[in-house]
């Protein structure tokens, strides 16, 4: 790995890793371990039912591993986003109007800081965090560019998503 210094990468030095890693701030994080099962099965339910109420053609619902590059020297995979852009390369390059992001263990800490700030900055409209054992989900929106906490949900409730281009929901019954 080539490196400015010892604890700050670009993008040239993000392309040339193995594994699954994020790049934040020129700060690498490694991806692994994988996920446990149960997280990866609230992604995939997640992905499934804002696909399922999304109302336009100009957006599509990823799952992770994507690339969102969102400069040289940030890089990150969302566990699902809402990407409004025909990619030209092997990566995203636009801000998604949503994020969503289960919590685990090895990246809790990294999803609420640092990614958190990372998309309030960058212009995410929507993010959800979602914790997978208390079953709790919360939501933020941008609101003159600060995230403004909207809601604290459970498996008895949805959510309804108003953006510029589309609308979609969530029903947490489904989801957990």
């Amino acid at each position: 790995m080539q490196a400015i210094d010892k604890n700050f990468f670009t993008w040239n030095d993000y392309v040339t890793w193995e594994g699954r890693w994020e790049l934040i701030d020129g700060e690498a994080y490694d991806m692994s371990p994988v996920p446990y099962p149960k997280h990866q099965r609230l992604v995939l339910n997640i992905a499934r039912e804002l696909a399922g109420t999304l109302d336009c053609k100009e957006c599509e619902v990823y799952i992770s591993p994507v690339d969102w590059k969102i400069d040289e020297y940030n890089v990150v995979q969302p566990d699902v986003a809402l990407f409004c852009e025909e990619p030209k390369e092997q990566y995203f390059s636009k801000t998604p109007p949503l994020v969503v992001e289960v919590l685990s263990k090895s990246t809790a800490k990294k999803d609420i800081n640092e990614k958190f700030f990372l998309y309030e900055k960058n212009g995410v409209k929507f993010y959800m965090l979602v914790e997978p054992n208390s079953e709790i989900v919360d939501i933020f929106e941008l609101k003159n560019g600060k995230y403004e906490f909207q809601k604290k949900l459970t498996c008895n409730d949805s959510y309804a998503f108003e953006l510029d281009k589309c609308s979609l929901s969530v029903d947490f019954n489904n989801v957990f």
